[in-house]
């Protein structure tokens, strides 16, 4: 019988290294093209793709030791080894940010003050041009991938690529503006790379801020804890649903909940009504959802929801 966690570390990993194929190509002819080219744009797009490869890596190793089962140290598994990757990789997308922009600026003033930016070859605009489709076209594999296994981690990667893509259009649009309109324009490349470096880290800190909210135990949201209750209410003996807390655990989520039924039920029948109730939330959030129930008789004249 096929293990569903085995089936979906295997699709991250084959489109993760599908992506570090990628990567490490693109790395290699926009240093090129940079060089030959005289794009320093190029060359710092090049840097980017070095960044994306680096969290390849990141995301292998970190989503193999999430997938680990639970054992005597680790009572609720290793998911949250995925929380901290998607924490590395948000904080990587917000260093390459923060380095593009500060070199934009930097361009920017050099232009302000006089200096006569260098023109780049076409060679260099062609690699941004493949740059392009390539890391748009692993972005919307990589993210179909990280919908269908639920991986965090693996979303979070799928937006670095995206985010390499855009930088790539940043690079194409200066280079492109740079050749057709002459050497005087070469700061178009500058401008644009700074607009998106502010695109990128926006995204970066959204996923700090997701990660770092899990590290600390953040609730789910409000929508989810509404469904779960809804859940819990579609069987009629439940009377009430309280000190309800949820968190998230690397892929899978845990919901423990206090609920009452009624005080004249054997501890069987409540026993099969509270395994019915785990059952169903199984089948919405998955077989690695952890869930623990307290039972607590109905209080007299308890009227309920």
């Amino acid at each position: 019988m096929t293990n569903p966690e085995h089936t979906r570390q295997q699709r991250i990993y084959q489109v993760t290294l599908l992506g570090s194929i990628v990567n490490v190509f693109l790395l290699l002819i926009k240093l090129a093209a940079g060089l030959l080219g005289h794009s320093s744009a190029m060359v710092a797009d090049a840097i980017h793709s070095l960044s994306d490869f680096l969290t390849d890596i990141v995301v292998i190793l970190f989503v193999h030791w999430s997938g680990k089962p639970a054992d005597e140290d680790h009572d609720y598994g290793h998911g949250k080894y995925e929380t901290i990757a998607t924490s590395l990789i948000g904080m990587a997308l917000l260093i390459v940010a923060i380095g593009l922009g500060w070199n934009s600026m930097q361009t920017m003033w050099q232009w302000f003050t006089g200096y006569t930016l260098p023109l780049p070859k076409t060679i260099a605009l062609w690699t941004a041009l493949i740059s392009i489709v390539l890391k748009e076209w692993i972005f919307r594999i990589t993210r179909r991938v990280a919908r269908l296994t639920d991986s965090q981690a693996l979303e979070a990667n799928a937006w670095h690529h995206r985010s390499d893509a855009l930088s790539s259009i940043a690079a194409l649009a200066g280079i492109g503006g740079a050749i057709l309109l002459g050497g005087q324009w070469a700061v178009l490349d500058a401008v644009a790379a700074l607009a998106v470096s502010i695109y990128i880290a926006v995204m970066a800190i959204r996923l700090i801020r997701q990660s770092y909210g899990e590290l600390l135990e953040e609730s789910l949201p409000a929508e989810t804890e509404r469904h779960i209750r809804e859940i819990v209410y579609g069987d009629n003996h439940v009377n009430d649903v309280h000190n309800l807390y949820t968190r998230r655990i690397g892929s899978s989520i845990a919901i423990e909940m206090h609920l009452r039924l009624p005080g004249s039920m054997s501890l069987k029948e409540a026993h099969d009504h509270v395994s019915a109730i785990e059952d169903r939330l199984i089948e919405t959030y998955g077989d690695n959802t952890h869930i623990m129930i307290h039972i607590e008789p109905e209080k007299e004249n308890d009227t309920g929801r």
